[in-house]
């Protein structure tokens, strides 16, 4: 909520002076504001989302005579196309952050863990024998600099995933390095929960510039991740099940086709296609030199 708070205010007075007397280009020119604030196009298109549930509501009460929010197309959503790195890439940031923080951008990536379940991870939650890590809570931030530990954020989230051993060997090493009271197996060089803020200030821009990488967020190692997944073959219900999603529409976005994947496949279908060809023609001909012997016996 506090994230959509800058857009909702934007709309704020639609509510207050309903439709009369407040034309469509002006509220269209209100959310032309909101994005010119700084707000994205999709934290817009989700406030605008809410209000209009809200101002629905309030229609349904008898507040208000009509619903203002009727600008069209102001809720739809069109997320931008996030970068997917390449596994050198990954690499070369994991061992840009640091040895502290190396296994987190490893895991991030290859178990495709969100910030909030990668701050919350426990020592047992992981287990390197089976090369599985348990997600059963995420960090939440508070305002002041407070936090608190809760559940994931939908049932899916409570998950058991499998990881590669590629990235074993370096998280045996962060585990066997942390103290035997550490009850957290990420945190900052004071010992304190990680922050988003800080983390992505002194330690991921840094890391960015050091590989020669621009615009790439956090969430898309888990993002590059799930392509991974996809490239791998896994399907859009195993999909759902390791990221954590309970909804198909949420999960297929990761479904992404890279060029080389299109070539593969279409490499894959003419390979196919002259087989299923080259049968064809074997049985024509042994079907011609069948009809032929059959003519010549008559």
């Amino acid at each position: 909520m506090r994230a959509k708070r800058v857009p909702l205010l934007r709309f704020r007075k639609s509510w207050q002076l309903g439709v009369s007397g407040y034309s469509a280009g002006r509220r269209s020119a209100r959310r032309r504001c909101a994005l010119d604030s700084g707000a994205s196009e999709v934290s817009v298109a989700k406030a605008y989302r809410l209000l209009r549930a809200i101002l629905n509501t309030a229609v349904d009460d008898g507040l208000i005579r009509r619903n203002p929010c009727r600008i069209k197309g102001a809720g739809d959503e069109h997320s931008p196309e996030r970068p997917v790195l390449s596994v050198p890439q990954v690499f070369a940031l994991a061992d840009a952050v640091g040895l502290r923080y190396r296994p987190l951008v490893l895991l991030a990536t290859f178990a495709s863990l969100r910030w909030a379940e990668l701050a919350a991870l426990r020592p047992e939650d992981i287990d390197l024998d089976a090369c599985t890590v348990r997600v059963t809570r995420q960090i939440s931030y508070q305002r002041g600099g407070g936090h608190s530990f809760g559940p994931p954020k939908s049932r899916a989230g409570r998950r058991l995933v499998s990881f590669t051993d590629l990235i074993a060997q370096d998280l045996r090493r962060h585990l066997a390095g942390l103290d035997a009271a550490a009850v957290l197996v990420f945190t900052s060089p004071e010992g304190s929960p990680l922050r988003h803020s800080n983390f992505s200030r002194r330690v991921w821009v840094p890391a960015l510039s050091a590989v020669g990488l621009v615009g790439v967020h956090i969430h898309d190692l888990r993002h590059t991740g799930n392509q991974f997944s996809a490239e791998a073959g896994a399907n859009l219900r195993e999909l759902m099940e390791r990221v954590g999603h309970d909804s198909t529409r949420a999960a297929s976005i990761y479904l992404h086709s890279s060029a080389e994947r299109q070539r593969a496949i279409a490499t894959q279908v003419g390979r196919n296609a002259r087989k299923a060809l080259g049968k064809s023609k074997r049985s024509g001909t042994r079907t011609a030199r069948g009809r032929s012997m059959s003519d010549g016996e008559g």
